[in-house]
């Protein structure tokens, strides 16, 4: 795409305040895709679509463990994801030889916006083709953190990047008010509602496909660790028949709504 020479760098503006490298790795994010993050009290849940290049290559890896604590979904460039997510199993294994402890979320994220930022300040350097969702716990419960390309990165309570994240993030917004009672599984169940959303009609959510990611507190109030897991293949067996049993219910509930209005209007008729 032609910019008039202002896209060649990550450091030049454009006359109206523009840096078209960071775009075009926003770019790279959307068609990527779609992950999904939520949270409750207790768990953060990452729930993604994998893909497949051609039939013969496998799924594309889409969750990563950081540390015990906290795990990542990407959409994107998986190679940049790559590095970004070991620069972070480097910094929580030197939180732990250091201090002896899990390194705290919130600065594990601001170090990774740092360095991501840092590559728009130096000529030569691009922008990471890559959007993160973090989630993780500390003291304080379950957090869910968005990154991206330009560095920036904010808290979420729920949140979807990608291809056709629009539709995801919709369905988010409209049961905001009810993720923070829900328990593991309940929890799972919207991620994967959410998920859902995305696909075009001739898809459907599979064991190959599909992957979940989960950690959170064993109990509300508790320090009681659920460390991070990734769960794929017949691990997510029951979860996706669950979610396609209520969308079956929806469909032969709204055809019995609808039998029933014609039905009455045979009796008017009559």
């Amino acid at each position: 795409m032609f910019r008039n020479n202002y896209d060649n760098d990550s450091v030049t503006f454009s006359p109206q305040g523009r840096i078209f490298q960071v775009e075009y790795a926003a770019e790279a994010v959307k068609q990527g895709s779609v992950v999904v993050g939520l949270t409750s009290k207790t768990h953060a849940v990452l729930c993604a679509i994998k893909r497949n290049a051609e039939e013969l290559s496998s799924y594309q890896k889409k969750l990563f463990a950081v540390d015990e604590h906290v795990g990542l979904a990407i959409a994107g460039l998986t190679s940049d994801a790559r590095v970004l997510s070991n620069f972070m199993k480097q910094q929580c294994l030197s939180e732990r030889l250091t201090y002896d402890r899990a390194m705290p979320l919130e600065l594990l994220v601001s170090l990774i916006g740092d360095k991501a930022q840092l590559n728009t300040q130096h000529y030569g350097r691009r922008p990471y083709g890559v959007g993160l969702l973090v989630a993780g716990v500390d003291e304080t419960g379950p957090h869910l953190f968005e990154f991206q390309p330009s560095g920036l990165t904010q808290e979420m309570l729920a949140c979807a990047i990608g291809a056709r994240s629009q539709m995801a993030r919709t369905y988010l917004e409209k049961n905001l008010d009810q993720f923070a009672a829900c328990g593991r599984d309940e929890l799972i169940h919207h991620g994967l509602r959410a998920l859902k959303e995305t696909l075009v009609q001739d898809r459907e959510l599979t064991l190959e496909n599909t992957s979940v990611g989960v950690v959170g507190l064993k109990e509300l109030g508790k320090k009681a660790l659920e460390p991070f897991k990734v769960h794929d293949g017949p691990d997510v067996k029951d979860w996706i028949n669950s979610v396609a049993d209520e969308a079956e219910a929806e469909t032969s509930a709204e055809g019995g709504e609808g039998e029933g209005e014609g039905g009455e209007g045979m009796q008017v008729d009559e």
